[in-house]
């Protein structure tokens, strides 16, 4: 997991309201969703978007990832708070380097495999194997908890999300990723899996724990 923190411009208020329109009345956003909001509809009222763009591509070829985000499938998200969970299941072959877009609002993106408590605000970047358990949640919490998203305060992160090749081999050496392959059970399986101790693994929401599937 890596992060940092970049400068970029605050959204325009106008773009904004429409976000919070979009979360409250077509996403209906429960504590702990994460969705995705329509992004060519934003770029097109997004004047310093590409400013942003910018700022996330000088930062990553800092970690010496040379140009990797230009060739990247790119989103927009939005989030009130996010239990645990990993993305590993849909994205297994990627690392996702996310941008935020919001204010300081009290949360924190939490690993707990790791103990990395990333505090989120404007400009806050971080690039994590989706194989990681991770959540948002609010900055004095131990663990997710509904009851720390109450409804008459606006909790919710937006952020642009890329899709960083995990075979790409300067994304693999800059997150220290070292493949062990195994032909012979991957072969017998028609999905993406994630298994721990020889066993297929989930993710407790409330905790981030690892636990049996099956």
């Amino acid at each position: 997991m890596l992060s940092g923190t970049v400068d970029v411009p605050a959204p325009p208020a106008r773009l904004q309201a429409d976000w919070e329109r979009d979360i409250s009345f077509r996403l209906d956003l429960e504590p702990g969703d994460v969705e995705a909001l329509p992004l060519a509809r934003a770029r097109a009222r997004w004047p310093d978007y590409r400013l942003c763009v910018q700022a996330v591509s000088d930062w990553t070829r800092m970690l010496g990832l040379q140009d990797v985000l230009a060739s990247c499938d790119v989103a927009l998200m939005a989030c009130h708070g996010a239990k645990y969970h990993h993305d590993a299941a849909h994205y297994g072959g990627m690392a996702f380097c996310n941008l935020f877009l919001s204010e300081d609002r009290g949360l924190d993106l939490h690993f707990p495999a790791t103990g990395h408590r990333i505090p989120l605000a404007r400009g806050t970047v971080v690039i994590f194997d989706t194989g990681q358990p991770h959540a948002v949640i609010e900055r004095r919490s131990g663990g997710f908890n509904v009851v720390d998203f109450p409804c008459d305060q606006d909790f919710s992160q937006i952020f642009l999300t890329w899709e960083l090749p995990i075979e790409n081999v300067n994304v693999g050496h800059a997150l220290r990723i070292a493949f062990d392959v195994d032909p012979s059970t991957s072969l017998q399986l028609d999905a993406e899996q994630v298994w721990l101790n020889g066993a297929r693994a989930s993710v407790c929401p409330d905790s981030g724990r690892w636990y049996p599937s099956d």
